[in-house]
């Protein structure tokens, strides 16, 4: 055995309570699949976009599955906690998983700050007089509190959230169709299916404009790789991560392209606009009694879902870089419940960070913090996806075992998936008001640079983690 694979079998994830079970993890992966990119950033989209934003998640949809799928093949060959820092650092070498390691923890953090964000804007729906920091501090010091008892209890959480939120959505798409059908409620009138097309066409501003959406999109849809994180702490990965996988595309035709053309046959899209939930519009359109504000509460589980999230996996990567020498020893350490909680504490109080937004500039903080996500997020999942091709050709030349979970079409769908993220990168960039997180990644970027030549420095064996794994025959 070489020490390459002895490194390998000694698994970040080692001490960790496999306490996920199927339940858990399928709705974690759904929940994954619902967040506030829909709920609240769909709002604004469809305001730049009209109708055609339905295109738009169907397309960026197909395109997850495919980043689902490449990371699937990877979790079934090697599962672990920390997965996308583990295989950058197995098939492009030990700087990429470390940045790859601090980059995803950074999206998480942020994540959580627009999720809270939102919690907060939720808050002010019902309570208008409470500033939107004080809400914002309130759920962070609750979440948090959950997180460091067990994963358990951080799964039982995210299941409920997520059946709430998966219960609303089939609610409101099945009222939508009573419109749209009998013609009952206050929206039956002006419900109907050709208010796709009525009000200046299905592409009322251009195709250009509504390519633009592509980065609100792709926000929308982070998350669905945490069932990557959940490989080392499943009680049975083999079974429930290519379930949980396979079931991605009937989710987002149903949660995201099947809503959202619902409601936009029911109210037309002229009257959505930034910063309003179009589900709580389109229920206070519809006009059911108290309707809008039972969705403003399963649109606040939702961005408390993700924030719940966010604060899991953050320790978890920080563990994992720590156990590869790239982060403070302490990150290792577990709590008597097992889980990180050192590393959970130091991510809380940068999520901290948002509260500070909230309170300074409010109306913008949302914003501001999506476009940091989106770009870092953008880089897991190419991470992801030169991670696989990589993992391919190791196979299709013997020197590593298939996985029992290959993607279809092998690399193709990856160098899709690739020209796809490339190609929204270069929208962010276009955007006047989102390239602001180019310019957060390139100082983001210096800054861990810095680091790795200061562990290196320090460590010099830290460059020769894994060796070169493509090189070791297999059979």
């Amino acid at each position: 055995m070489t020490s390459a694979q002895v490194d390998r079998e000694q698994v970040p994830e080692e001490g960790y309570e496999r306490g996920l079970g199927s339940r858990q993890v399928q709705m974690i992966a759904i929940g994954g699949a619902i967040g506030v990119g829909l709920f609240l950033g769909a709002g604004a989209n469809i305001a730049k976009a009209g109708p055609s934003l339905i295109v738009m998640y169907a397309l960026a949809g197909v395109i997850i599955f495919f980043i689902m799928r490449a990371l699937g093949e990877l979790l079934l060959y090697r599962p672990v906690s920390g997965s996308f820092a583990e295989y950058s650092r197995e098939f492009l070498g030990p700087f990429f998983g470390y940045f790859t390691g601090w980059t995803y923890w950074l999206m998480w953090v942020v994540t959580g700050m627009a999720e809270l964000t939102a919690a907060a804007i939720y808050i002010h729906y019902w309570f208008p007089s409470i500033p939107q920091w004080v809400s914002a501090l309130v759920f962070l010091v609750v979440l948090f509190g959950a997180n460091l008892i067990s994963v358990k209890l951080f799964g039982e959480i995210e299941f409920w959230f997520s059946m709430v939120k998966v219960t609303a959505i089939i609610g409101m798409i099945v009222i939508g169709l009573g419109v749209l059908t009998f013609g009952f409620s206050q929206a039956g009138d002006t419900a109907a299916v050709s208010n796709l097309w009525a009000f200046d066409g299905f592409f009322p501003k251009g195709v250009g404009s509504s390519l633009m959406t592509l980065q609100g999109v792709m926000f929308a849809y982070l998350a669905v790789e945490l069932v990557g994180v959940t490989a080392g702490e499943s009680a049975d990965p083999e079974k429930t991560l290519p379930k949980a996988i396979n079931t991605l595309p009937w989710r987002i035709a149903l949660f995201y392209v099947g809503a959202l053309t619902v409601i936009l046959c029911v109210v037309k899209w002229t009257e959505f606009a930034p910063g309003v939930s179009p589900f709580v519009a389109a229920f206070a359109k519809i006009g059911i009694p108290a309707g809008a504000g039972i969705v403003n509460f399963v649109v606040l589980t939702a961005a408390l879902s993700s924030c719940n999230s966010g604060m899991y996996s953050t320790g978890r990567m920080l563990r994992t870089l720590a156990d590869n020498g790239e982060a403070p020893g302490v990150f290792r350490r577990l709590s008597s419940s097992k889980t990180p909680a050192f590393g959970i504490t130091v991510s809380v109080l940068f999520m901290g960070v948002g509260v500070v937004l909230n309170y300074v500039v409010p109306e913008k903080a949302f914003g501001y913090v999506t476009s940091v996500a989106t770009a870092a997020g953008i880089w897991t999942w190419l991470m992801i996806l030169v991670s696989h091709v990589r993992y391919r050709r190791g196979v299709v030349a013997g020197r590593l075992p298939a996985s029992s979970f290959p993607a279809p079409g092998g690399s193709v769908c990856s160098y899709i998936a690739i020209f796809f993220l490339l190609f929204v990168t270069g929208l962010i960039a276009y955007d006047a008001d989102a390239r602001v997180c180019l310019y957060v990644m390139a100082v983001w970027a210096a800054a861990l640079w810095i680091g790795w030549v200061v562990l290196k420095g320090r460590n010099p064996r830290i460059t020769e983690r894994y060796g070169e794994p493509e090189l070791e025959k297999v059979g």
